[in-house]
């Protein structure tokens, strides 16, 4: 056997002992071939990255393995999606991945971060925030321009991450998170998710008081390459053998796959006037059940990174997406994108009848928090709740419920 190939059988054994330790026995046999026949594809030509890809693949089995989210009512999905991300070596970790880990393929420089901050250190952090990165734009400037400015006095160190949700696996495993090779084992004190998150850590015995709604989405839209050159206009036109779609990672951005995936379908089952022979079935199989190459993308880890980058550069010609993160990313590539309304127009959306509109609701974590920390997240809630945000929604394509 030759040296590549050698190496690349080892790189599999590692992947599958991999998954073992961080999912468990069963999640490790879980792991298909199909999985593997597709990693050893994506690297044929730089094969050493089998070797941190197998990281990837092994931090995320256990979603593999429990297989795609459905949609109510509409077709089994059965397709087999593509990840578009920039081919590039993955490097291995220096210590097994934590649960909660949010090392995104394509940020290499994350690898030359190493430490770790201990939950003893922890209590010196005023203020840890878990929550979903849907809002990102709006939460940076209400951290930036009236949370520090209000009580920077007190909350002088602090961090938050805005990924796809992972208060539960942090909870559920000591705390733990990752980003490359920094790891932090603070808990947070504020989750901030859609209803479905909040109420499994509720159901765990995670919180304490009762969930906020914070926010609420304008719907969803889709986002194609500047000047819409393929000429889409609605959900029909995902169908076309020469569109290619990219939607959120269904193993790891469930949620939001669900969110996106359920717009397309119940926009198409509740337009009066489909395309002749067309119904929101054929749509949705078209999409998801289809043998044209590429025809259905995923993102890596974080959609509102991973779908514009695909849309720009990859090999996807559409995405959909919400109203305000298409929003914000037109707003700083203007030149790169176009949005396509579901209902409206740009600037005044209408969702039209199926589109998907979410409400974001914060709860507050239980912990052993220091009198410092509990006032920080008292200042903090008080922020979220005050006029100011409200403004600040209102001007990123959000509103309050």
């Amino acid at each position: 056997m030759g040296y590549g190939l050698r190496h690349r059988h080892r790189s599999i054994s590692q992947t599958r002992r991999q998954t073992r330790r961080v999912c468990g026995r069963s999640a490790g046999r879980a792991l298909t071939r199909e999985i593997f026949t597709e990693r050893m594809k994506m690297t044929n030509k730089k094969w050493m990255s089998l070797l941190g890809g197998a990281v990837l693949v092994a931090t995320t089995a256990c979603a593999y393995a429990k297989g795609i989210p459905q949609i109510p009512g509409a077709p089994a999905i059965h397709g087999h999606p593509v990840v578009n991300t920039p081919k590039m070596l993955m490097w291995p970790p220096n210590a097994k991945p934590a649960a909660a880990d949010l090392t995104d393929p394509d940020a290499d420089l994350l690898f030359d971060l190493h430490g770790s901050i201990e939950r003893g250190a922890c209590r010196k952090v005023d203020l840890v925030v878990s929550t979903e990165g849907n809002y990102h734009m709006a939460l940076n400037t209400l951290w930036r321009t009236v949370l520090l400015p209000r009580y920077g006095k007190t909350i002088r160190s602090w961090y938050y991450t805005t990924s796809p949700p992972i208060a539960f696996p942090q909870l559920m495993h000591h705390d733990d998170l990752n980003f490359g090779n920094f790891y932090l084992h603070c808990r947070p004190e504020v989750a901030i998710a859609a209803p479905r998150l909040i109420r499994k850590l509720e159901t765990h015995g995670f919180t304490e008081g009762k969930p906020i709604a914070l926010m609420k989405s304008r719907g969803n839209v889709l986002l194609v390459k500047y000047g819409n050159p393929l000429h889409i206009h609605s959900v029909w036109d995902l169908a076309r053998p020469n569109v290619h779609l990219i939607t959120p990672n269904p193993y790891n951005e469930p949620g939001a796959f669900l969110n996106y995936a359920g717009t397309i379908y119940e926009i198409a089952k509740h337009d009066p006037h489909p395309p002749k022979g067309w119904t929101a079935n054929r749509l949705f199989n078209a999409i998801f059940n289809s043998h044209i190459k590429d025809k259905w993308l995923i993102g890596a880890r974080i959609h509102h990174r991973d779908e514009p980058w695909s849309v720009a550069y990859g090999k996807a010609n559409v995405a959909v997406i919400m109203y305000q993160l298409g929003k914000y990313t037109k707003a700083v590539f203007p030149h790169l994108f176009t949005i396509v309304p579901l209902g409206g127009t740009v600037s005044h959306p209408r969702p039209l009848p199926g589109n998907q509109i979410d409400t974001t609701y914060l709860i507050r974590v239980k912990g052993h928090f220091t009198a410092r920390q509990r006032r920080a997240r008292h200042d903090f809630i008080k922020t979220l709740e005050s006029p100011a945000f409200t403004r600040i929604l209102e001007h990123d394509g959000l509103r309050r419920p």
